[in-house]
């Protein structure tokens, strides 16, 4: 097995992605239960996922249902089955900048399960991470490196272990070309 090199935080090998501009659009005017997401202006610190940081005091917001299995599987043709799930998400209610490329950092600093999934939607396992794990963006991607090494690994999502929640999705390397958040 060949060592990485985990200093590059920014290192593209797997593909870290928050919720895609154009669901998030679609997100605002309905989300993935049928219902019109709910508004709200923020006290400060939620984990956003349409630019992964946490938002600030008075921000507009929209609480929405997303089900990101459900996404990625209408992409890919996978069939999750049972294993869909829907859960809400907070994002900002108008248009916002893209995430930075690397490990979100903002998203990081409390408890996480970073939880794997086969090519065909169901779930393969989960590796519980602790809250300093999960802030250090070296660490982080080493760990995101180490589960994609397990060749049935397709996609990995990142959730917070209180709630439960979605915070952001992790995709297999492509082996050549550009790469691309979807």
């Amino acid at each position: 097995m060949t060592r990485r090199d985990h200093t590059n935080t920014d290192s593209r090998e797997a593909r870290r992605a928050a919720i895609a501009p154009d669901v998030v659009d679609q997100l605002r005017k309905r989300d993935d239960s049928g219902r019109e997401p709910r508004a709200l202006t923020d006290e400060g610190g939620n984990p956003l996922r349409c630019c992964l940081r946490r938002s600030a005091p008075g921000e507009a917001l929209l609480l929405a249902s997303y089900a990101p299995l459900r996404r990625w599987a209408m992409e890919t043709g996978a069939d999750p089955g049972a294993y869909e799930e829907l859960g809400p998400v907070f994002i900002h209610a108008n248009p916002c900048q893209e995430p930075s490329p690397g490990y979100p950092v903002a998203m990081g600093g409390d408890r996480r399960v970073f939880r794997t999934y086969r090519a065909d939607g169901t779930i393969l396992g989960g590796q519980f991470v602790e809250a300093r794990q999960s802030a250090d963006p070296v660490a982080a991607t080493a760990l995101l490196d180490v589960l994609f090494d397990d060749p049935e690994v397709a996609l990995v999502h990142v959730r917070a272990v209180e709630f439960g929640c979605f915070i952001f999705e992790a995709r297999r390397p492509q082996p050549l070309g550009p790469q691309r958040l979807s």
